[in-house]
């Protein structure tokens, strides 16, 4: 391997970059930005791929999950504390029904840039530049909107900065104690079948604290009952923004890409000789890898050999995403590679990017489909005798229309009443909280 540096990427071939007009204006961007603080320590990093190493043990289970694509339009405060209590109630399900401790990682606070299927999109006739997420240029159709414009990273971290502060906040300041658990039900969610089944476990939760409160064990005396740890990550698809954020830690000397505290590579730009690979191998953060239906295994090998060359546990979270009756078929030949070259990895599913279909005009992701691969993923797992430490999705907790079906079920006539993302359409928190009831089953049939 040839020697690493932050910029060493850009010897390499790479896809899915805008080209900027103003070079100069670029550039003047850049140096401002690596001046900035960092968004994440790389203490929290270390911490976290130290967590994942219990997940490749099987003791531990990944939740990770947040925004298709962060917007600025979207920025509001009540939208990322909604999300944050999404994720709560997936993580304390999981952690009772499955017996097991739940990291929680949000695609949040950096997720503003997408990969696109293709360079350019046309309407009635018109062909633009695609739209590549708030941090690249707008989602406006006009001509301007499209044009990428480096001050857009300005905003992005900014923006990063205010969630990251509110993040950290909920998790330390109270909000996170389970003590709380019946706050954490969104306003919208409350007549929904799944929801009753939430509050059913939580009055059950707070018979055990209310016991262990007897027993002198309170929120206020252990801090593992008042707080958690919650961690941010999202593609690290444009580069410049993530190079201008590589800092060396003062204590270990190892580079870290402090944007966030996970990064990962997508399914589009994992070539071996890519510059997404040639970037995120010299970066000490934990890295996730997109593996899609043509991942090989050879490929699958070489790759976690290039990202992962000591084997460290915690470092590598293989994100596979095949599509509903498609995982029987790719994943078992990738676990019998990993598993015969002893290669230390997390497992995670992303059940949603290879169930996207249209419908009425609009992109949509059937939710049985996303259950479905939801159970091939543990069904494969448990046949081959390894861990299915994790799931990787698109949600929020806002009270969208954008994937169909469910228990509190969203038509196809319903997609046009509340379908407000910018890109892929995600879960709203009662079809997120019915899948983690799902998982929570599967974790529980697995330890039989």
């Amino acid at each position: 391997m040839s020697i690493w540096t932050p910029s060493s990427w850009r010897e390499k071939p790479i896809l899915q970059q805008p080209t900027y007009p103003n070079q100069e204006e670029l550039s003047t961007v850049l140096a401002e930005l690596k001046e900035y603080p960092p968004l994440v320590f790389a203490g929290e990093a270390r911490s976290l791929k130290s967590q994942l190493a219990n997940v490749v043990e099987g003791k531990a289970f990944l939740l990770q999950g947040g925004d298709c694509a962060e917007s600025f339009s979207e920025f509001h405060a009540t939208s990322i504390r909604d999300t944050f209590k999404a994720i709560l109630q997936m993580a304390v399900v999981l952690t009772y029904a499955g017996g097991l401790p739940v990291i929680k990682v949000g695609r949040v606070g950096g997720q503003f840039a997408k990969p696109r299927s293709g360079d350019t999109e046309t309407k009635n006739g018109v062909t633009l530049d695609s739209y590549r997420g708030d941090i690249i240029n707008g989602v406006d159709f006009t001509p301007q909107a499209r044009i990428p414009d480096p001050k857009r990273m300005i905003k992005a971290y900014n923006q990063s900065a205010a969630t990251l502060n509110l993040l950290r906040a909920f998790a330390s300041g109270g909000l996170a104690d389970l003590n709380q658990i019946h706050k954490w039900t969104l306003d919208f969610a409350h007549k929904s079948e799944i929801n009753q089944k939430f509050e059913d476990l939580a009055e059950e939760i707070a018979k055990s604290l209310k016991f262990m409160e007897a027993c002198g064990i309170t929120s206020k005396s252990y801090q593992t009952l008042r707080e958690t740890d919650f961690y941010t990550s999202h593609e690290a698809l444009l580069l410049p923004y993530e190079e201008a954020f590589v800092r060396k830690d003062s204590l270990t000397g190892d580079w870290f890409d402090t944007s966030a505290h996970m990064l990962w590579i997508g399914d589009r730009t994992r070539q071996l000789d890519s510059a997404h690979v040639e970037f995120l191998r010299g970066v000490h953060n934990p890295i996730g890898l997109k593996a899609g239906p043509s991942m090989n295994p050879e490929d699958l090998i070489k790759l976690a050999n290039i990202i992962n060359p000591k084997n460290e546990a915690g470092r590598l979270n293989v994100i596979v995403r095949m599509g509903a009756g498609k995982v029987g078929d790719g994943l078992p030949a990738l676990i019998k590679a990993v598993e015969r070259e002893g290669l230390k990895v997390v497992w995670s599913c992303d059940p949603m990017h290879g169930n996207t279909i249209t419908s009425s005009g609009y992109k949509t992701r059937p939710v049985d489909a996303i259950l479905s691969e939801m159970k091939e993923f543990f069904q494969v797992h448990k046949a081959e005798g390894t861990f299915a430490g994790g799931v990787h999705l698109e949600m929020t907790g806002k009270n969208v229309t954008e994937c169909i079906g469910g228990s509190f079920t969203v038509t196809e006539a319903d997609l046009s009443s509340r379908y407000h993302t910018h890109c892929d359409p995600r879960l709203n928190a009662d079809q997120a909280l019915e899948l983690a009831f799902l998982i929570a089953d599967s974790l529980k049939d697995a330890q039989k």
